[in-house]
């Protein structure tokens, strides 16, 4: 007898111990988180502080919906992180997404400004690229398209215009009934907006290739006609005059025949002149 206790009591002792740890088994396998989803090149940070959400109200220490859970995706929810890869702050900014989507109003960087600041540039983004800007983190939560976060002063005319919403307010009214209530002017300021597509840009027509115009035949160029140049005046060479021959002489016969005799000089007796008187002594 007693040692048919002792067995009952051993087999009582095995079979608790065995239905515990049936029930323990499948309760920690239910608690144990979901593995992370990978974030963009450089957003995943092994051995970080902090476990991403599985959706609203369980992300961030805020519990901001969406932007704590991208964030706790991105960089585990770390709004200060800068760890050299070129993307900064919680929500991963590439810094020149920062600086045109008015960053530099707050910081010089993303990881450099508060969270609050950081969602106020992300909802610019988001209202412009959409989801895509996010595209890991953003298909993790079932987040897509483009989205407008009502601000203090929004109407849905105002917003309809500024996204070029096809059919105006009317048609962005219908796309968020359910969020926006049976009063279309009555917008909270926070809520979250789907955007229609807006219509595509009118295609640019292609101009028409324009025919290369046939070359003319080259024509001549004419030949330059060189331009006298006045010379001055050659000096007049002198004619030589010949010198007139003389005439030929007469034969010396002819010549005697026809000279007239020359007459003898007559000669002229002279007087001798007398004798001057002596005078007296």
């Amino acid at each position: 007898m007693p040692d048919l206790r002792i067995r009952r009591a051993a087999s009582a002792v095995a079979a608790a111990a065995a239905l515990a740890l049936v029930l323990v088994l499948p309760s920690r396998a239910g608690a144990a988180p979901p593995p992370p989803a990978p974030g963009p090149a450089g957003a995943a940070h092994p051995g970080s502080p902090g476990t991403i959400g599985n959706g609203p109200g369980d992300c961030g220490p805020g519990g901001q919906w969406p932007w704590d859970c991208v964030a706790d995706c991105e960089s585990s929810g770390r709004w200060a992180v800068n760890t050299g890869n070129g993307f900064y702050g919680g929500l991963q900014f590439w810094q020149p997404t920062w600086e045109e989507y008015g960053g530099l109003v707050f910081a010089a960087r993303a990881d450099l400004a508060s969270r609050e600041q950081q969602i106020r540039v992300a909802e610019d983004v988001l209202g412009d690229q959409g989801w895509d800007a996010w595209p890991v983190c953003s298909k993790r939560y079932g987040l897509a398209g483009r989205m407008h976060v009502v601000r203090a002063g929004d109407t849905l005319d105002a917003i309809a215009r500024r996204y070029r919403v096809k059919g105006g307010w009317k048609a962005l009214y219908e796309a968020n009934r359910a969020v926006i209530g049976p009063k279309p002017k009555a917008l909270v300021v926070g809520t979250l907006l789907a955007l229609p597509p807006s219509p595509p840009a009118a295609p640019v027509p292609t101009p028409m290739p324009v025919p290369m115009p046939v070359p003319a035949a080259p024509v001549p160029s004419p030949t330059p006609v060189p331009t006298p140049v006045p010379t001055a005046p050659a000096a007049p060479v002198p004619v030589p005059v010949a010198k007139p021959s003389a005439a030929p002489k007469p034969p010396a016969a002819a010549a005697a025949k026809s000279a007239a005799p020359i007459p003898a000089p007559t000669r002229v007796p002279t007087r001798t002149p007398a004798p001057a008187a002596v005078p007296a002594p």
